[in-house]
């Protein structure tokens, strides 16, 4: 549902200069956003777990990515009673430029496409694994989402993950709207009056 595409890619990154956010150089810079608290822990617990070879300091997002992984992963688990489970998040260029060199699809570490995995906007949720049921749920959750600019989407067929980049208005819409943890048609209801964020398509900005 949610194909890769060098559109994503700009919208994504788009984002990230609306936001003025860095694109994270090194570890160094990395320590300094976790001690600001410009980046916050994604914490593992019921609803949540981690691929284990995730190193614990790239288990960070932005605030408002880790408001919308508790939702997902709160409304995953009370439909199926099992974990999420995040492979990727925070990554640094340093990171970005070894991931390239063994895996090709990976997206650039510079330039207007560049992984936005490097301003810690964006989460990697496992989807190998999930039944064709979990991964319609999955798509119906985040459909929504999309469609109001919220946030931008991915179906990776190699790494088989949901790529998903959040937009730093989901915390507002969050707190204003109908939560995302809550069911869909509600959601739905409330797409006609909710912000809009470059994510959102060009269709719907005219």
């Amino acid at each position: 549902m949610f194909r890769p595409s060098r559109d994503s890619l700009l919208r994504q990154n788009e984002e990230i200069d609306r936001l003025e956010l860095p694109r994270i150089q090194n570890d160094a810079e990395l320590e300094q956003l976790i001690a600001s608290q410009d980046l916050v822990p994604i914490v593992a617990g019921q609803t949540l777990r981690f691929d284990p070879r995730l190193k614990p300091d790239r288990r960070y997002c932005r605030p408002w990515t880790r408001d919308f992984l508790d939702d997902l992963s709160e409304a995953y688990y009370n439909q199926f009673h099992n974990q999420i489970q995040v492979n990727s998040a925070v990554r640094t260029v340093q990171v970005q430029r070894k991931l390239r060199r063994h895996n090709r699809n990976a997206a650039p570490e510079k330039g207007e496409t560049a992984s936005s995995h490097l301003a810690g906007i964006t989460v990697d949720i496992q989807r190998r694994g999930m039944s064709r049921q979990q991964v319609q749920w999955m798509e119906q959750y985040i459909l929504p989402l999309k469609n109001m600019g919220l946030v931008e989407p991915e179906e990776e067929r190699h790494q088989w993950v949901f790529h998903v980049a959040v937009s730093g208005r989901y915390t507002d819409w969050r707190e204003s709207k109908t939560p995302a943890g809550e069911p869909q048609d509600d959601a739905q209801d409330d797409e006609s009056t909710a912000p809009l964020s470059l994510f959102a398509n060009s269709d719907q900005l005219q």
